[in-house]
């Protein structure tokens, strides 16, 4: 009785303390007479038009606040930096330190190039910026947080304004708009109405033009049109044609056409609520018609690092294009397989851009410049550039965050360029930290210390096979090949893992960007485990005896594969613009496939001191991003993965190559790597029903992640989330019961955690939390899989490990 009159009195005592916040915090706190807060604001009348884009001319919206309560979490840190803002402070400081920089500047006059004045000059430089900045914007606190929205009647009717504007350029050409405010106490309540009437929709484009040949190619591409009879007409329509013939032109030939030349006229019929459009292409101002250019001369320079190397030339040519260099240090066949235009081409304005992006993506030079002389219409194209540094040493110092455990790394290269004087880069890497990695055993989460060497050397070309011609066919694709060898070192307290590693891969991408592909033609591995802990190998000896061979993935083994890679980016994923764009990473892998023709003892042999792997791996990973407005985002990802041992294998992958599902990349709700296989029963340790001992490794995983994330206030974003997946084995493991796929119950085994993240978006960095609860168990018996009900006022994360805080960078997909 007590007891349930200390929860009574708790639960009054917090409700007490809620509102007592929300008073202090109030939107309409400190308001002077006459003053509103604009505490709604609402779009009523749009049907056609676009509600989004209308949203967005609204220049006072309402301050972000927590349902219920008349609370707004950026306010409040605004108002908590104001309570300590000295703007007059900040004032005087900077007049202090420009009456300080005056005097560095005078006495560097009188002794120019003086290092240290002009070190002491860019900080005091760098601090006049942050203090303009403070005095414009205030502290820290307060550019993170914003100020109340006080009603300001002239933004109103700017936005009014503006509104009507857009609808105007967007076809509602009888179209009305207005606005209204209610007031309730201290809060303006504001309604934007909008009648739209019936819209203009386009009827007829056609182009007056002299030039036969531009009419042909308008022709030609005529269904790639932003301006379709039927559509509403959108101002925006004509820009975007305008810079779509303005490319097409350019792509033809037409080196000296530009934008300035095209001419819109729109037309209004009244009755008919329809535009015609005339598009008018002007005649150039220096010759009688817009004409066709042709490239006679391609010229290709390396200017000398230097003056002191102008007496070091070196002409050549090769394929037409004329190489001078200040040294015979280059390869004319790399350079020109870069160069995608040739002599008595179109001049192409695509194929410009391209050439310079390829020739960039070699790594030998610090800049690369095309421009064009003319001569009647003839162009001789002169492409500038400069060495890079021979050498190149890269040191890093961070931090890494995996599996919710951050960990300190050190990496290095050195970067040799042009090593074989035909556009090879050697490169040799290092690096050691210190990572979190999920235990194998029952000692959570941790650091392993890792350590990588490793030599390459990267071709840009494919070395095999050597087909004539494929040089210059293959150069728009930037082909490369890359040869390394490396030594990996892990020291996990379970065991001791080291390993050298061969490797040959082709990587290569289309012009667009759009596909990138590997091949990965031989990737070798020795590995070696030369220390395991006794109580390790107590776990991997009672798998053993339960019939999984789990310990063979531990014994020393030559592991080699073939695989490949495909990465299709649909609208630039990853950009996080206000586009829809998606992305699919296929791969797919066969090991061991050389085994096949050796005779190779299986692995199951008695007295087996050496293992030898056979697998097939297939992965298919799809993402997507939606924006809905400015403020608000969907993404989600689905996951399909299998790996099946043959062969010599009986039965065991290599260990790297199994899948594992939880974690912060993964199901968020279970600790990594910790979920499945199936509805199997894992081992528990003292910690309750959560407290999982083991990694489950698996040959099969699904999964499907979808997030609602929107901004909040400053740097602060929030995120929604739900994660269904699981993992299982191919056949049955008789050590874990449960954990075998079978179409009949497959789908009963799906875990479902969900929750909510906060992320800290700072441009150049992301810093996420992620809080996720377990909803559906499938280790649970049927029927009670459902373990969202644990949680309750006094225990508001429900059992002990249900909840699962992930820390990570960046977003999880």
């Amino acid at each position: 009785m007590i007891e349930s009159f200390d929860l009574k009195f708790s639960k009054y005592i917090l409700f007490l303390s809620l509102l007592g916040l929300a008073s202090a915090c109030s939107l309409t706190k400190n308001l002077q007479e006459g003053e509103y807060v604009v505490y709604e604001s609402d779009i009523e009348g749009v049907e056609k038009a676009s509600e989004e884009e209308i949203a967005g001319l609204i220049q006072q919206e309402p301050n972000f606040r927590i349902p219920v309560f008349n609370f707004s979490p950026g306010v409040t840190i605004y108002r908590f930096g104001k309570s300590f803002f000295d703007s007059v402070a900040v004032s005087e400081k900077r007049v202090e330190i420009e009456k300080e920089l005056k005097q560095i500047e005078q006495q560097l006059d009188s002794i120019p190039g003086d290092r240290k004045l002009q070190k002491k000059s860019d900080k005091l430089n760098t601090k006049i910026e942050n203090l303009k900045e403070k005095e414009e914007y205030g502290n820290g606190f307060m550019r993170t947080g914003n100020p109340v929205t006080v009603l300001d009647s002239s933004l109103l009717e700017s936005t009014n304004r503006n509104i009507s504007a857009y609808l105007q350029n967007n076809g509602f050409f009888d179209s009305r708009s207005s606005f209204e405010v209610e007031t309730k106490g201290k809060k303006a309540y504001v309604t934007y109405s909008i009648v739209e009437n019936t819209p203009y929709r386009v009827d007829s484009v056609y182009t007056r033009t002299d030039n036969e040949d531009i009419q042909i190619i308008l022709n030609q591409n005529k269904s790639k049109s932003n301006l379709a009879k039927g559509k509403i007409y959108a101002q925006n329509d004509i820009i975007a044609e305008r810079n779509q013939v303005e490319e097409l032109l350019k792509n033809n030939g037409f080196y000296m056409f530009s934008k300035s030349y095209l001419e819109y006229n729109v037309y209004q019929d009244t009755a008919k609520k329809n535009v015609q459009i005339e598009q008018i292409i002007r005649k150039p101002t220096f010759a009688e018609q817009h004409e066709i250019y042709t490239i006679e001369n391609i010229n290709f320079r390396i200017n000398p690092p230097s003056d002191g190397f102008s007496d070091g030339r070196v002409s050549g040519q090769y394929d037409g294009i004329n190489f001078n260099f200040y040294r015979d240090r280059y390869s004319e066949k790399i350079l020109a397989s870069r160069i995608l235009f040739d002599k008595n081409d179109r001049y192409s304005r695509n194929k410009v851009i391209e050439s310079q992006r390829q020739l960039s993506n070699l790594d030998l030079f610090r800049f690369v410049n095309i421009s064009f002389d003319t001569l009647g219409t003839s162009l001789t194209a002169n492409i500038f550039t400069q060495p890079a540094q021979k050498y190149q040493l890269t040191n890093q110092l961070g931090l890494s965050v995996t599996e919710q455990l951050p960990g300190p790394f050190f990496s290095t290269s050195l970067r040799n360029r042009n090593f074989f004087r035909a556009g090879e880069i050697l490169e040799f890497n290092f690096r050691a930290g210190l990572e979190g990695v999920a235990s194998a055993t029952n000692q959570g989460v941790y650091q392993s210390q890792e350590l990588g060497v490793s030599a390459s050397i990267i071709y840009p070309r494919f070395l095999i096979p050597f087909v004539p011609n494929t040089l210059k066919k293959y150069g728009k694709y930037n082909p490369n090949t890359r040869t390394q060898i490396g030594y990996n070192y892990t020291n996990r307290p379970e065991y001791t893992r080291k390993g050298l590693n061969g490797l040959l891969a082709y990587t290569w991408a289309t012009t667009n960007q759009r596909q990138q592909f590997t091949i990965n033609l031989a990737d070798i591995n020795y590995i070696r485990t030369p220390n395991i802990t006794d109580d390790f190998l107590d776990v991997l000896q009672n798998l053993a005896n339960q019939g999984n061979n789990l310990i063979w993935s531990f014994l020393p083994s030559f592991v080699s594969s073939v695989s490949g890679q495909s990465v299709i980016n649909f609208n630039r994923y990853g950009d996080w613009k206000r586009r829809p764009s998606s992305l699919l990473r296929l791969f797919v892998e066969s090991g061991g496939t050389s085994l096949n023709l050796f005779n190779v003892p299986s692995n199951n042999n008695e007295n087996l001191q050496f293992a030898n792997f056979q697998w097939l791996k297939f992965q298919a990973d799809f993402r997507r991003y939606y924006p809905v407005d400015q403020k608000q985002t969907f993404a989600y990802r689905l996951n399909f993965g299998i790996a099946q041992p043959y062969g010599v294998s009986a039965g065991i992958l290599p260990y790297e190559k199994y899948f594992f599902a939880g974690g912060g990349t993964s199901i968020r709700a279970w600790q990594a790597r910790r979920l499945g296989p199936g509805s199997s029963v894992p081992t528990i340790g003292d910690g309750g029903r959560y407290d999982y001992n083991f990694e489950q490794p698996s040959e099969m995983i699904i999964e499907s992640m979808l997030e609602y994330r929107r901004k909040l206030y400053g740097y602060f974003d929030m995120a929604l989330f739900i994660d269904v997946g699981n993992s299982w084995m191919i056949g049955v493991d008789a050590s874990r019961p449960g954990a075998d796929f079978r179409f009949d119950r497959f789908y009963k085994e799906f875990a479902v955690g969900s929750g909510i993240g906060l992320r800290m978006d700072f441009d150049f960095l992301i810093i996420r939390l992620d809080l996720a609860t377990k909803a559906i168990d499938p280790s649970q018996p049927e029927g009670e899989r459902w373990v969202l009900d644990n949680i309750n006022f006094r225990r508001p994360f429900g059992l002990r490990g249900q909840t699962v805080l992930n820390f990570g960078i960046g977003y999880p997909f």
